[in-house]
């Protein structure tokens, strides 16, 4: 596959200023792509902005996935993420690759391309547990991480299951299933008074939750002074410090 020559055939891609083997174009007004190659030319790495572009940021992300190949080849899982990226004033600790089989961005376009290409972003290492399937990637990255907004808080890793006796709402089935924090946040708010009812939350580690109301907190099975907040949450889910505003 000629990745520079693919990207040559883009109407208005040019040369990414500051870092060599990159290129940079505009789809649309909101939109703007920003795509770099590995030195052997056969990977590269693209992250794509919607309506704020830092071409810094940018930049510094493109850097740090090639020299660290996140996600290249066909054997890398759906999401890989790793830690110990920083930038400027942003809060994000880690880079984030999305394989060709979950972003798409060439496809219907230039398949070839897309199939050497991870989709890059700047992220939350709260937000990834590591073994994502392909099924719970596609959510992830399309439905829940919004990976193009550099404004973005953290949607970290959240499974859960909950029932409750006085609203009659709950989830289906003993599987947890992915939400955002704002939904835990809501659904332990209701558990007091309503006896019976259980909040059952899992993190990236693994680490489970299961709140409870009898009359007083009980947090897995034990007696809590529990003070419910988004500090609360947000440090449960691993996510003491970039989820504070």
């Amino acid at each position: 596959m000629n990745i520079d020559g693919a990207v040559a055939e883009i109407g208005n891609a040019h040369a990414m200023p500051g870092l060599p083997m990159a290129w940079q174009w505009s789809p649309m007004s909101r939109f703007v792509f920003s795509l770099a190659m590995d030195p052997d030319g056969r990977w590269a790495y693209q992250m794509n902005s919607l309506d704020v572009h830092d071409a810094g940021l940018a930049r510094a992300v493109l850097a740090f996935a090639r020299q660290h190949q996140l996600g290249r080849g066909r054997e890398a899982r759906p999401l890989t993420v790793l830690p110990g990226f920083s930038y400027g004033a942003y809060r994000f600790d880690a880079v984030a690759a999305a394989s060709p089989t979950v972003h798409g961005y060439h496809h219907g376009r230039n398949e070839a391309l897309n199939e050497v290409v991870s989709a890059v972003f700047p992220a939350y290492r709260c937000e990834f547990r590591g073994d994502e399937n392909l099924e719970e990637a596609v959510l992830r990255f399309k439905r829940m991480l919004r990976p193009t907004l550099l404004s973005r808080l953290p949607v970290p890793y959240l499974r859960m299951r909950y029932e409750n006796t006085r609203t009659g709402s709950g989830s289906v089935g003993r599987s947890r299933r992915f939400t955002t924090q704002d939904v835990l946040l809501r659904e332990l708010g209701l558990l007091e008074g309503a006896h019976g009812s259980f909040v059952e939350f899992e993190n990236s580690h693994g680490e489970v939750w299961r709140v409870e109301w009898d009359g007083s907190w009980l947090v897995n099975g034990q007696p809590e002074g529990l003070r419910l907040s988004y500090e609360w949450v947000m440090t449960a889910l691993g996510c003491p410090k970039t989820g504070l505003t």
